[in-house]
Parts: C-alpha cells; structure tokens; sequence
C-alpha cells in the first residue's frame, strides 16, 4: 500500500506538460534573491513573495509541485490558508527541502558533503503532517582539475540514498538531488564524464539501501560546459551530450527526471529541455524542477511593491507556460517576445 502511494504521488508530480517550481530557497539564499532588488529579507517580505507565486492563477496548469523551505510549509497565505493547503486545493502537490546545506567535508575540505541526515526521520513526520507529500536533498559535487574525489562523490551518493529511504519510510516521495556545478571552466566532456559517475554512484548506493525506484524522481543538472569555458556547447551538443550520459546510467525504473537549472540564464535551460524533449521518446519522462529560472523575472518585475505584484505574477506565469511548451517539445524562441 506504501509504495503505491509512492508510486502515484510520483507519477502525479510528472503530469505531462508539468513540472516543479523549486522555491525552497534557504534564509541565506532568498536573502540574496531579495538584496539583488533591494529588498531587506523579513519574514514578511519573504512571505509577501511566496504569496505572489502560489496565488498565481492558471500556474497550476503547468505546474504540478512546489519545493518549499521548512518556514515556509508553515506559514500561510494573506487569506489565512496554510500554503500546504493552498497548493493542495488547486491540485499542485506541496513538497519540502530537507536538507540542511552543504559542509566542508572531513579529510578534503573543499569539497563538500550535505548534512541533515540527524533527526530527519522526526522532522519528516512533522512535515508530512503539515502536507508535505514530497522532499529535496541537494548533494554537490564541484569540478577542477583535482576533483571531485571518490571519496567526495562517494559521501554524497550514500547520503541520498539515506535521505531517499527514510522518506520513502514516511510515505513521502524523495527527490534526489546529485549537482555537478557548473560555476568552472571544464568542458562539456569534463562534465559529461563527472555527471556520469556520480550518477553511477548515485544509483549503486539507492539500489544497496533498498530504495524503491519507481517512488522517487532524480533531479540532475543537464550536461554542459562549464560558466568560464572559452567553447560553449551548443544547445543540440547539450541535449544530446545529456542524454547519452543518462541512458547510460539511470534506469528505466525511475518515473521521470526533473531538471535543475543549476545557474543556467532562464532561457537557455528552458531551450535546452525542449532539444531534449524533440529528441524522444525517452525512457523516462523529463521535465523541469527550476527555481531561478522560473522566478528570475518575477523577482524582479516585483521589486518588493504591492502595485507589482500582478505584472510580477505574469512573468512567473509566462516562464512556467514557456518551460511547460519545452517538456512537449514545443517550445520555440518567438514565445519568450509573446505577452
């Protein structure tokens, strides 16, 4: 019966056409969300801004589930309602961020391994009684020369998989979040190469915790060149770079892959995903799970004012039916100059 639930709740987050908004930003992200318009990081104002892109109406049409930080699955909307219930009453499954950051790691202190696991299993029953009916870990994995190590890839794939099974325990349905950074130089082969072992890691590790595949999501970033490297790779050498690396290494099983836009500009991550898309039938569903790419300009159409808020909700909106085109393979770039 537990692994039904697992199974639906799965299968519902990748609704064709949908995805994932990723607003789970940590007090210490959104605080850098909101000084880049000039707005001082309350909780009000934090509030004032998830509001915004819940109660936007017609989201819902393409999006199918909501990330959010522990503080915000417990506040509530300007009406009242708790944002949990809020989500839940126009059919978008509410979901949370577990995990507590990355940390420098023991024995190789400029990689990092995430932490959270301690007292996961009590907070992931308090969040599920708030509604809660999915969960993230982001584990990440940075490329130079020298790394990342065995070691480091090692660490972060076993603590997935420990997250994965103690969701899965609570009938909650873990995202697993493996980032390969794209903040260096490396080529698009350098990162290919890295994606695919930490993938392979990833799923040796879930498989040997006993994680049942078909009641979880994987959320990677894509294969592309690193931020600084002199040759960008097209968007069709990312498309098709990122899916030889996945048929590769992620099994069938899986229900759907939901992409991370991992620093990518909002337009290129969507373009990406929809050569991808094109490129089907695939064996799993993919999607998006974006978080700066679908608030970008919704941040900053806002700018902290009230009088803001509905031309901030269309922006929202206009990259949610963008990304949306993208996971049906029809997307095109006339779209991003349409109202």
């Amino acid at each position: 019966m537990q692994h039904q639930v697992l199974i639906n709740t799965a299968r519902s987050l990748m609704t064709p056409g949908k995805g994932i908004l990723a607003a789970d930003e940590s007090t210490g992200t959104i605080k850098k969300r909101l000084d880049s318009i000039g707005v001082e990081s309350t909780e009000q104002n934090r509030q004032a801004y998830r509001n915004l892109l819940f109660t936007t109406a017609g989201a819902e049409e393409f999006i199918s589930g909501v990330i959010l930080f522990e503080e915000t699955l417990f506040q509530k909307a300007d009406d009242g309602t708790p944002f949990p219930h809020l989500l839940a009453d126009k059919g978008v499954i509410p979901g949370i961020k577990v995990d507590q950051g990355a940390k420098p790691l023991s024995g190789s202190p400029e990689e990092t391994v995430t932490e959270g696991l301690d007292g996961l299993r009590e907070r992931l029953a308090a969040y599920a009684e708030a509604g809660a009916r999915f969960a993230k870990w982001r584990g990440v994995i940075d490329i130079a020369e020298d790394r990342p190590t065995d070691y480091c890839i090692h660490v972060n794939a076993h603590a997935l998989a420990r997250y994965a099974a103690l969701c899965q325990e609570a009938g909650i349905v873990p995202i697993v979040e493996p980032e390969v950074l794209m903040n260096a130089k490396h080529s698009i082969e350098r990162c290919e190469e890295v994606t695919a072992a930490v993938l392979d890691a990833v799923f040796a590790e879930l498989k040997r915790q006993n994680v049942l595949l078909e009641g979880m999501l994987l959320k990677p970033n894509m294969v592309v060149s690193g931020k600084y490297c002199p040759q960008q790779a097209g968007i069709d050498e990312v498309a098709k770079a990122t899916l030889r690396c996945f048929r590769r290494c992620v099994p069938a099983a899986v229900p759907g892959i939901v992409f991370l836009s991992g620093g990518q500009d909002d337009e290129d991550a969507t373009a990406h995903l929809d050569a991808m898309n094109r490129l089907g039938p695939h064996p799993w569903p993919l999607s998006f799970s974006f978080g700066r790419a679908l608030q970008s300009p919704a941040l900053k159409a806002w700018g902290g004012q009230a009088a803001n808020v509905p031309a901030a909700q269309q922006a929202y909106l206009k990259r949610a039916r963008n990304n949306s085109a993208a996971v049906r393979g029809e997307y095109n770039a006339e779209m991003e100059g349409a109202a």
